[in-house]
């Protein structure tokens, strides 16, 4: 499986429709830069060892159907902005 961190510049694949990296072992945080992926519709980095907290910049996505964070080390509460209708 894959290993690092999910890079900042993930927030320059703009054309990007779904983003799995579910079951690898992918550590550091959620960056920011991933609420940038407006034509996202799934993410999914389960089964990880990512840390921190979901940005609340996730909130930005808004062709998002389904984002799947779960067996991780995240912290914090879900942020608000997720869930909120662009």
């Amino acid at each position: 499986g894959f290993t690092g961190s999910v890079p900042s510049e993930v927030g320059k694949l703009l054309n990007l429709h779904i983003f799995w990296l579910l079951n690898n072992a992918i550590n550091g945080t959620i960056p920011t830069e991933v609420g940038m992926l407006s034509n996202l519709t799934e993410l999914r980095l389960d089964n990880n060892t990512i840390t921190g907290t979901i940005p609340p910049e996730i909130g930005n996505l808004s062709s998002i159907i389904k984002i799947v964070l779960n067996d991780n080390h995240l912290s914090g509460a879900i942020p608000p902005e997720i869930g909120i209708p662009p």
